[in-house]
């Protein structure tokens, strides 16, 4: 259904295990970044008006989810660690070339997005199917919903307000280029790293 051409070894799984802190500090803040991104978009894009209806319900989405993995975080007796670069993104946001037009940058937004989304949901699929603590799993299981309407829904986006065949000839030529990234990933405790 995700179309990611490179599944997440499970082994992944492992290395999150050792380190359940570092985990959810790094969702922690994937969540927030989601929430910016969304209000990117609307401050970006406010002639979309559709789309600003949905990045509202979506910032709000996001906040309540940074939320709960922080209530997670202080519930374990942790505190919420520092922000660090997510390196999966900074490759990805390599793929399309800056500039072009309001609706090229817009489109090529979306389907980053879109992406991230998909790579998250999978990755949350993972936990939810194989972390041995069992309320953490089911946690997972929950959010792993949200990131596949998420990834749907930006994905459906680009394909309203582009060309259906040049933003699937997009969105193809992405899936592969995050395959070969996510060839060198697969070694942190992190959502995508």
């Amino acid at each position: 259904m995700l179309g990611l051409k490179l599944p997440t070894d499970p082994r992944w799984v492992n290395i999150v295990e050792k380190n359940i802190e570092e985990i959810l500090t790094d969702h922690a803040f994937c969540e927030q970044k989601a929430t910016s991104t969304a209000i990117s978009l609307i401050v970006s894009f406010p002639e979309y008006t559709e789309l600003v209806q949905e990045m509202i319900e979506l910032v709000k989405e996001e906040m309540s989810h940074f939320k709960m993995v922080h209530d997670l975080i202080l519930e374990r007796g942790y505190t919420l660690g520092r922000d660090r670069k997510d390196e999966y993104v900074v490759q990805l946001l390599k793929f399309f070339p800056k500039g072009g037009s309001r609706t090229t940058q817009l489109i090529h937004r979306l389907l980053y997005a879109s992406l991230i989304e998909a790579r998250s949901c999978e990755r949350f699929r993972l936990l939810s199917e194989e972390l041995q603590d069992k309320k953490l799993a089911a946690f997972y299981k929950k959010l792993m919903i949200s990131e596949a309407n998420h990834y749907t829904m930006f994905l459906g986006y680009a394909r309203q307000y582009g060309d259906r065949k040049e933003v699937d000839k997009k969105w193809q030529d992405l899936l592969e280029y995050e395959a070969k990234i996510m060839k060198n990933l697969g070694t942190k405790e992190t959502v995508h790293g």
